[in-house]
Parts: C-alpha cells; structure tokens; sequence
C-alpha cells in the first residue's frame, strides 16, 4: 500500500474526505516551516529588538538559549503531529487530547498569531526595503500600509492558485534562505575588521539607544532584564514552525515527514541564525555607533563592511526571501482557517471551509487571512509591538496541546505515531510550558506594553465569546480516531467542569 494512500486512510479514520491536493514531499514541508522562520526575515528586520538590548551577548548567548527553548517545543510538537497528522495542526491535537474547548481556545490563538505574524512579516519587510534601497527616505504611515496592501494582495493571488504553485517557490525558499545566509556570513567575516569573539559574549546596555530617536528599549540598568528582553529576537524569528503540522493534509507520508520538517526547521534555522548575526556582530567597525542606528542597523552595517555591488545583491536577496516568508505564513494561516471552518468554528464557516475545484486551496480562507493582517497592520503600525503580540499568541497555542499532551500522556492518549520522544517528552513539555509563560511576561514590557491591552482584550474576548455562544454551537473535530475508552476520558472531563458533552458531528 502507497504512503499516500496510507494518508488518506489515516484521514478518514479521523472523521474527514481528502478535499485538499497531496503533493508536498518531505523537504517540501520542511521548506514551508523554514520559509517562514526565515532568518533573513525576523533575524534581520528584528535585529535591532536583540542587539539593542545588551549588544553581542544578546546573539553570542541569547540566541542559541532561545533557540535550544523553541527546539523543546517543536519536538514536543513533532510527537503530537505523528500522532494526529491534519490540517488543523494544533487545534485538532487540544480538541482530541483535552476536549472541543481547548481546542476552540487553541485555534483562535494560532490562527490570530499567524495573522499578527504576518503582518509583523510584511511590515519588516517595507521597513527593510526603504532602509536598504532608500535610507534617504521618510516612510510615512500611509505609504507603508499602501505598500504592505500591495505584497500581501500578491501573496494571497500566489496562494490562491494552487499549492503546486506556492510548492515551487517555497522549496526555491528553502534552498534562498541558506544559500544568501551562507554568502552574507562569509563575505561579512571576509571583511571584519578582526575576529573578537569576546563580543558574542560581553554585555553592553544599549537601553535608551538610539538617543536621536524612540529608543528601542527604555533606558535601564538591569543587564539582567536587558538581556531578557532581547530573547524576542530568536523568539519572534523561530516561529512558524507548525507550518508542517498545518500542511499535513498536502503531505505525503505525514506521520513521519510533518514531525521531520517540524523539528529540522528549527534546527536549521537556529545553526544558521547563529552564524548569520555573528558575523553580523564581528563585522561592526563600532559597536556602540552601531547601535545608534535602531531598526536600519543592519542593512547600514552590510553597506559598511562590503562593496557596493555585493551589497546590492545581498539586500536584494533578503528582500525576495522575506517576501517569500509572507507568502508561506498565507499558506499556513489559511489551513488553520480552513481547517477551523470545516469543523464550524468561524463565523460564516461554510464559506471559509470551500476548497476551490479548480486549484484545490481554501480560497476564502486565503484572502480572510490576507485582509485580517493588514486590518491589523492599521491598528498597531509599531513594528515591535506586532512582533510581541504574534510571539504571545503563537506560543500560547504551540504549548497548549503540549500541556494537554502532558497529562493526557499514557492515560487516555496511548496510541502514538511512529516519530516519538519517549520518555522524553515529559520533561521537555514542562520546559516548554515554563519557557512560555516567561516569553508572555518578556513581551509586554515597555514600549511594548500596548501587547498587555491587546492580548488582554483578545482573552478576556474570547472566553466570553465561548461560554455566551461558542460552547453550545461549536461541536469540535469528529474524533473518529479515538477509543471509546479516550472518549469517557474525555466526556468525565468535561463533565468536572460542568460542561455538557456534545457528540461528534456524523
């Protein structure tokens, strides 16, 4: 029997059709997570977030710590996506592990979180852009919503013509990402100025810079807290990684392939980050001149440590590969919606859950993603707000279903995939969950503090939301791949909450 078929028996034996086209490989669904962590993206246009906190330390140090986090919550994730390989992703893995609530609750937090990303994507982007091509110019309010408007029509056009399509230029993205990663680093340690590694490792409180200017991080004296508040570099650039659970639909072999891709995105991600904002760091002339320069650090950094030519090229290839992040992030935020719809979790649901005949892609979900961030986009123009807010959202729904996973773990979850941690998983879905709650605290800390009112207003929202409409109407995935045995484990749950068990739709 074909792996694909294997698939799709697999899919009807959690209650759905195969409605979506299967033709992503393995290095297909890890490039879709790869091209959205995108160290050109986030590790570049965030730069800054980390670099002005406490300098080298904040790379040397701070990333590699984040990034050893982020591979903890992946590989918890991995275990889970063998187990439950669908479109849904994290949704359907708290709905089946902990009831149809947790799973409503995960849903609306991974689904703003992939909307808030991307608009944190197309807003670096155009930040980027101008630096690098026009540093002479004052973007304004207006001419940077205009030109997001125009990249993420674009985006969600590609996306909506087929995942063949999207398929090209994302695995095009996989092979971008390293090659340009590779030749910046290179030519940057070509022409530094000597190898002091002592930077990677030495802090300097960079608070309050750049002094012309809205600093990046009020001015402080704690190096501690400094140091801190830079893990939202890392933080905000290795997410995305449950692209692969959310593509699992479209991948053959899932089981095996969607956990792959999960857990060597970060790996990659993180090895090549490192060496990346390392070189960036070792070819400063001046560091603390270096920091003065805020969000256009790096793109003026490049600009001095190497020809005009190759600078041109290199900021060009930046620029196309966080383009194609944007476009990846659409791809995986509109399986969420699609795949939240399906299952009647969004208003107008029948709508957002069509698949288009002719290209095979939830079409409606496409462009309700693509508007939805660049609403957001309105609302908070602030770049490192944007960021703070889709780092809180998406870990919150990455170690929900890791926390359920936690206690439903040899009790009512018994039947695992075949890519499992063992007794590993345990202890590092305590970590994650320990890490998240402080990567929560870090990102509402000033200027980011406007996060506090969003997030806050967004939970306080949906809880109301749910226990005034969503608990009585929202009946949750089929479960079909659940023993009666996890079906009691789950309804006494329910039952302990006083909440009235609802039956799987037929």
């Amino acid at each position: 029997m074909s792996a694909e078929s294997d698939d799709v028996r697999t899919l009807h034996k959690m209650g759905y059709a195969q409605e979506l086209s299967r033709c992503l490989n393995g290095f297909s669904n890890f490039a879709i997570s790869l091209s959205i962590i995108c160290i050109l993206a986030g590790g570049i246009t965030s730069f800054h977030v980390g670099y002005c906190s406490v300098g080298g330390a904040a790379i040397g140090l701070g990333w590699p710590l984040v990034c050893l986090f982020s591979l903890c919550v992946a590989a918890t994730m991995g275990q889970i996506a063998s187990a439950f390989p669908t479109a849904g992703g994290l949704y359907h893995w708290a709905a089946i592990l902990g009831g149809r609530g947790w799973g409503w609750g995960t849903a609306c937090f991974n689904l703003l979180g992939l909307v808030t990303v991307l608009a944190a994507i197309n807003v670096g982007t155009v930040e980027f852009g101008f630096a690098a091509f026009s540093p002479a110019f004052e973007l304004d309010a207006a001419t940077k919503l205009v030109v997001v408007v125009v990249m993420t029509a674009t985006q969600a056009l590609v996306n909506h013509l087929g995942i063949r399509v999207t398929r090209v230029l994302t695995d095009f993205s996989g092979y971008w990402i390293v090659l340009v990663s590779i030749v910046l680093t290179v030519s940057l340690l070509a022409t530094a100025p000597s190898f002091d590694l002592s930077r990677l490792w030495t802090f300097t409180n960079f608070s309050g810079t750049p002094t012309g200017g809205d600093p990046v991080w009020p001015p402080t004296q704690s190096l501690t807290w400094l140091f801190a508040l830079g893990f939202l570099l890392p933080a905000y650039t290795v997410t995305g990684f449950d692209a692969s659970a959310h593509a699992a639909e479209e991948t053959v072999d899932a089981s095996r392939n969607v956990p792959k891709g999960i857990v060597r995105s970060v790996l990659v991600s993180g090895a090549f980050g490192w060496l990346m904002l390392a070189a960036i760091v070792l070819s400063m002339r001046e560091p603390a001149a270096a920091a003065e320069r805020g969000s256009r650090i790096v793109p003026l950094a490049i600009g001095d440590a190497l020809p005009g030519t190759l600078t041109t090229l290199l900021l060009g290839g930046i620029a196309v590969a966080q383009y194609l992040c944007g476009l990846a992030t659409i791809t995986s935020a509109s399986r969420v919606a699609f795949a939240f719809a399906r299952d009647g979790g969004l208003p107008a649901s029948k709508w957002v859950r069509r698949v288009s005949p002719r290209f095979r892609t939830p079409a409606f979900a496409i462009w309700l993603v693509a508007g939805a961030s660049v609403l957001f986009t309105v609302y908070s123009p602030v770049y490192s707000t944007i960021t703070a807010v889709c780092v809180i959202f998406l870990y919150i729904s990455y170690v929900l279903p890791t926390v359920i996973g936690l206690f439903a773990y040899g009790r009512w979850w018994t039947e695992m995939g075949p890519w499992t941690l063992g007794a590993w998983f345990r202890p590092l879905a305590v970590v994650s969950a320990l890490g998240c709650v402080g990567l929560i605290v870090i990102g509402m800390q000033p200027p980011n503090d406007k996060a506090v009112i969003v997030v806050g207003v967004t939970t306080a929202a949906l809880a109301g939301f749910w226990f005034a409409a969503a608990r009585s109407k929202f009946p949750g995935p089929p479960h079909g791949v659940m023993t009666m045995q996890q079906r009691e484990a789950i309804r006494h749950a329910e039952e302990v909450v006083h909440e009235p068990s609802v039956e799987a739709p037929a």
